[in-house]
C-alpha cells in the first residue's frame, strides 16, 4: 500500500494496520516518504485520532527505527521518571538522590530545555566541572558504583521520533495525544527499565491545559507502557504556576540542594516525596506510609544530600556546591520586582514566567542558543500568599540590564493580585494505574 492510500484511509477515519504503520515509518526515516506527505498524514491523525492498536504499532515502529539501550546489567530494580515538561520542574535532581539513597538505582537519560520549559542537562551543567556526556557503559558503571547517573542520549534512539517531532512542530500537530504518547513512550521504552512513573503536567505551563485531555494522555501512556511489559503509573500534577520558587538553571540547582537539605519550597518538596513514594511502592509491597516515613528520614539525616554530592563528584562536578552556593554561576545584574498593591497573589501563569526567564537568558528559542546559567527568576511569593504594597514579589537575574527593566514591566502584568483570599488547589490532581 502506498503512502497516498495510507493518508486516504486515515483521512476518512479508517484504522491502519500494523504493517501499514511500520512501512510508513520505515519509508519516512529512509527518505522514501517526503515531509509534505507525512505532514498530511499527521494532520489526518490529528483530526481522526488512532486506536490502541495503532498507537502501539506507531510506538513499536519508532522504537525499531533506531538503537535500544540495555541497562539490565544495572544491579537492582531499575526505576525511571518522566515529566511532560513545565516551569521550575527540578524533580529529577531531587528524586534521583532520594531513590538512590533509598537503595534503588537511578540511571536516567534526560534532555535539554527549549522554549518555556527547562532541561535537566542544562541545570546540571551549571555545576562547575559536571559533564553529562556519558556513554551507556559509563551510565551503567556510575549507577552501579554510586547509585545514580544522569546523562544525555548518546545512542541513536528513536530517529523516527526526532524527524516526526520536528515536523509536528512545523505543522501545528504537536498536541495530538496519539503523537505525544507514542513520542514519549517510544523514547522511554527504547531504554531498558522495570518501573516508570509519568508526571503529566496540567495547566497554563503544560502541553495539556485541562484535566480531561491530560487524563486521556496519561491513560494512553500507561496503556502503552503496560502493553510493552513496563510497569507504568501516571500522576497528574498542576502546572498553573511554576513549581517551587526558582526558574533558571543555577537557581534551580540551588533550590534542589535546599530541598534535599529540608529547606526547599513546600510544593516542590511534597511533590518529590510523593513521586519517590509512588516509585518505591511500584517495586515492593511495603506500606506507603512506612515508605514515606523512610523517604522523609533520608532528607532529615542528610543521606539524600550526601548522595547528591557523590553523584556530582562522580560526573566530574565540584561537590562543594552542596555547602557553598557561591560555586554556582552568579548573575552580574539583578532587580527586585515589588508589589504595587496589597492583597493576595491570585495567579502567576507558568508559561509567561517561563518565557520571561528564557528572555532573561535562562532558556533557548533554538537549540543553538547559548544559555546564561545564572539568569532567571526567583519568586518570593506564590499563589495564595498575602502581600503588602512594596513587598518583593520576585527577583530577576540577567547579564543584560535592559532585559531586567523590560522584565519588571512584564512581571507586573503577569502576576495578578486580588483583594480576596485565594484558595490553592492540591498539586497532585489524579493518579492512573493499569486498568484505570
Amino acid at each position: 500500500m502506498s503512502v497516498l492510500e495510507v493518508i486516504e484511509k486515515k483521512k476518512h477515519g479508517v484504522h491502519l494496520t500494523t504493517d501499514e504503520i511500520k512501512k510508513t515509518i520505515d519509508d519516512y526515516v529512509s527518505g522514501v516518504i517526503k515531509d509534505y506527505q507525512m505532514s498530511a498524514l499527521l494532520m489526518a491523525i490529528y483530526f481522526n485520532g488512532m486506536n490502541d492498536e495503532e498507537i502501539n504499532a506507531l510506538t513499536a515502529s519508532m522504537i525499531d527505527s533506531g538503537d535500544t539501550v540495555d541497562l539490565s546489567s544495572i544491579k537492582g530494580t531499575i526505576v525511571d521518571k518522566h515529566s511532560t515538561g513545565g516551569v521550575g520542574d527540578t524533580t529529577t535532581l531531587i528524586l534521583g538522590p532520594l531513590l538512590s539513597a533509598y537503595g534503588l538505582p537511578f540511571g536516567k537519560m534526560s534532555g535539554r530545555g527549549l522554549g518555556h520549559t527547562g532541561g535537566t542537562l542544562d541545570k546540571l551543567e551549571s555545576i562547575p566541572g559536571l559533564h553529562v556526556d556519558l556513554s551507556v557503559e559509563e551510565i551503567i558503571e556510575a549507577t552501579n558504583n554510586v547509585g545514580m547517573a544522569v546523562a544525555g542520549q548518546t545512542a541513536n534512539i528513536t530517529p523516527a521520533d526526532k524527524k516526526l517531532y520536528a515536523l509536528r512542530d512545523a505543522t501545528a500537530t504537536v498536541d495530538a495525544i496519539p503523537l505525544i504518547a507514542s513520542s514519549i513512550m517510544s523514547k522511554k521504552l527504547a531504554i531498558h527499565g522495570d518501573c516508570l512513573l509519568l508526571d503529566v503536567k496540567v495547566g497554563d505551563g503544560a502541553f495539556m491545559r485541562d484535566k480531561e485531555s491530560a487524563l486521556t494522555l496519561a491513560k494512553t501512556m500507561v496503556s502503552i507502557g503496560e502493553n510493552f511489559g513496563r510497569k507504568t503509573v501516571a500522576i497528574l500534577t498542576r502546572m498553573d504556576q511554576p513549581l517551587g520558587k526558582a526558574v533558571g538553571n543555577g537557581l534551580e540547582v540551588q533550590e534542589a540542594i535546599d530541598t534535599l537539605r529540608g529547606e526547599g519550597p513546600e510544593d516542590l518538596t511534597e511533590l518529590c516525596i510523593g513521586l519517590a513514594v509512588r516509585l518505591i511502592a511500584m517495586t515492593c509491597d511495603d506500606d506507603k506510609k512506612r515508605i514515606e516515613h523512610d523517604v522523609r528520614s533520608l532528607i532529615k539525616n542528610g543521606k539524600a544530600l550526601e548522595q547528591f554530592r557523590r553523584f556530582v563528584e562522580n560526573q566530574g562536578g565540584d561537590g562543594r556546591v552542596v555547602e557553598d552556593p557561591s560555586i554556582l554561576p552568579k548573575s552580574t545584574h539583578s532587580l527586585d520586582v515589588k508589589a504595587v498593591s496589597s492583597g493576595y497573589i491570585q495567579s502567576i501563569p507558568a508559561h509567561d514566567v517561563g518565557i520571561l526567564a528564557r528572555d532573561l537568558g535562562a532558556g533557548r528559542i533554538t537549540m543553538d542558543d547559548t544559555l546564561d546559567m545564572a539568569a532567571g527568576i526567583y519568586l518570593h511569593k506564590k499563589v495564595g500568599d498575602k502581600v503588602e504594597k512594596g513587598d518583593v514579589l520576585a527577583t530577576l537575574y540577567s547579564a543584560k540590564p535592559e532585559a531586567l527593566q523590560e522584565g519588571e514591566k512584564r512581571l507586573d502584568d503577569i502576576i495578578k493580585i486580588s483583594s480576596e483570599a485565594v484558595h490553592v488547589e492540591p498539586l497532585i490532581i489524579d493518579e492512573v494505574y493499569r486498568g484505570f
